[in-house]
């Protein structure tokens, strides 16, 4: 029998390093318990320089207000003319590999094995999801990431065809709208962010959010 493996315990978020960019701690594993605690916390995992499974709560926080989310006027146009078959849930193993193994991505991939099995059981537990755009039968791109309550955590996007992976970042946040949803974390503020309109909060009043959210009855689809 497989002895289950100890509940890790998160330090209070509000403690992460000041002065870079939020790092609570280094260590541990990825599990289902793990996972829900850290995101209940609003704690999220990410790679360190050195590749260590380390723990992290920025300050500020990015975020993006559901009702100030940007689309730029192509992007729209696009959305509208239906090139794409949008989905939620349909394939998450090929789009979280595909976040993983995307060819662009000349730094690497933060993707750790350790983190695809990760992730994997915890879309199986239902808390780790997938929006999917089709492109003639095939997955052209798409989105994942983590809904507790009415808080999603984007992680990871890729595309294999212009827009593909943006316009499934635009029926996310149309679903994310019509379900209920009140916080969607971006984690971090930079020029991929910044286009749909994310902006910075301080993690005290990010936090507050999480603890709000997480406790609403809503599902994504």
């Amino acid at each position: 029998m497989t002895k289950k493996r100890p509940t890790i315990r998160f330090p209070d978020p509000e403690i992460a390093d000041p002065e870079g960019e939020g790092l609570l701690g280094v260590g541990g594993w990825i599990d289902l318990d793990t996972l829900e605690a850290a995101y209940r916390a609003g704690i999220f995992p990410w790679p360190s320089q050195e590749g260590l499974l380390a723990w992290w709560s920025p300050d500020p926080r990015a975020i993006i207000e559901l009702d100030e989310f940007h689309v730029a006027r192509r992007l729209a146009r696009t959305y509208r003319q239906g090139r794409f078959e949008l989905s939620i849930d349909r394939d998450f193993n090929a789009v979280i590999e595909g976040c993983a193994m995307a060819p662009y991505r000349t730094e690497g991939t933060w993707i750790t094995p350790e983190m695809l099995a990760g992730y994997q059981a915890f879309h199986q537990a239902g808390f780790a999801h997938s929006v999917e755009a089709w492109q003639d039968g095939k997955l052209a791109g798409g989105v994942y990431g983590v809904a507790i309550g009415g808080m999603f955590a984007a992680e990871s996007m890729f595309f294999r065809a212009p827009d593909a992976a943006k316009v499934a970042l635009v029926y996310l946040v149309e679903r994310m709208r019509a379900c209920g949803f009140t916080l969607f974390d971006v984690q971090q503020h930079n020029s991929n962010t910044a286009r749909f309109g994310a902006k910075e909060i301080p993690r005290k009043q990010f936090l507050r959010r999480v603890r709000e959210a997480v406790q609403l009855k809503v599902r994504l689809s």
